[in-house]
């Protein structure tokens, strides 16, 4: 591959790079299939790789090099855990911690909107009932929403609350789909949970 190094931009996350149709995603970079636009997925330098002449492909590669030494980077479809800061009556807002295995090096925030939490009766979701501030969850990553936050979905049965505290500060222990209890006092919490393991 050759690289247009004269082409070489800063970039930060949500920047439309070209349309699908023309270039491909590279490292740092995905496809919105609602409407085949090339999003950058980081704050970093565009590069602009030529596909070699055999290549059936001659669409050029677009990707995104970090400014800086970064770890993993959400994507639509990566699975993440992220630490509920703030639940709305609509949506809770949370800060991405780790992308699978891999801890981020990067702040990432995450928005939980009430049709992404279950994916059975919708319209009945309680907010309030699903996440508490603090509480650990795991969810895939739908795109990157609106302002630089990444729409984030619990909507199945691995997803959900993984590690919650209760008010009397104990881990509280999972007892249902929809209910975790606190050890210390037996207070049984609303929560939408995840189921752990196989």
């Amino acid at each position: 591959m050759v690289v247009k190094e004269e082409e070489m931009v800063l970039v930060t996350p949500g920047e439309v790079l070209g349309k699908a149709t023309e270039v491909t995603a590279g490292k740092g970079a995905y496809v919105a299939k609602h409407n085949g636009l090339v999003y950058a997925s980081l704050t970093g330098l565009l590069r602009t790789l030529s596909p070699p002449p055999d290549s059936p492909d001659q669409r050029a590669t677009v990707e995104v090099t970090g400014h800086k030494a970064h770890g993993p980077v959400p994507e639509p479809g990566s699975v993440v855990i992220a630490r509920v800061t703030k639940v709305m009556t609509r949506m809770a807002s949370a800060d991405i911690m780790c992308v699978g295995a891999k801890s981020v090096r990067e702040k990432f925030s995450g928005i939980i909107r009430q049709q992404d939490v279950r994916a059975t009766e919708i319209d009945k979701v309680d907010m309030h009932l699903s996440f508490r501030p603090g509480d650990i969850v795991r969810a895939s990553v739908l795109s990157l929403g609106d302002a630089r936050a990444y729409f984030l979905s619990t909507a199945k049965n691995d997803l959900g609350v993984v590690s919650a505290e209760s008010t009397a500060g104990g881990t509280m222990v999972p007892i249902s789909w929809t209910e975790m209890q606190c050890p210390l006092t037996g207070q049984i919490e609303q929560r939408k949970v995840a189921k752990v393991g196989s």
